[in-house]
């Protein structure tokens, strides 16, 4: 059998010992759609509830069910994420206290 050469090894550079900090943070696109989420809930019972089988005084016209949940739905989901947003920002703020400081080790090699 013919001999493998050997691997090249890595090439040692540096090696260099920081401090950190390390915080915790929401999750924004979770609490995004969560807001989305529950603004088509609301949008849905707010439909169920809204009796909107009479004529529009203001346009007289007679809107279905599904275009009165599209409707409610488009107010409903801006205002669930703008919602959720604020409520993350909150969680964030109130995190922040928690931040701590570590030391790491940060070794770097060239392949």
């Amino acid at each position: 059998m013919a001999q493998q050469p050997d691997p090249e090894r890595p090439v040692y550079i540096r090696d260099d010992i920081e401090t950190v900090t390390v915080r915790r943070a929401p999750k924004y696109g979770v609490f995004l759609a969560a807001g989305a989420f529950l603004g088509i809930l609301v949008a849905l019972i707010l439909t169920v509830a809204i009796d909107g089988s009479g004529v529009s005084p203001y346009t007289q016209v007679v809107y279905s069910e599904l275009q009165v949940f599209g409707f409610t739905a488009l107010i409903c989901v801006i205002a669930g994420i703008a919602l959720a947003a604020i409520v993350a920002l909150v969680f964030e703020r109130v995190l922040s206290g928690r931040t701590r400081r570590v030391t790491v080790d940060h070794e770097q090699y060239e392949v």
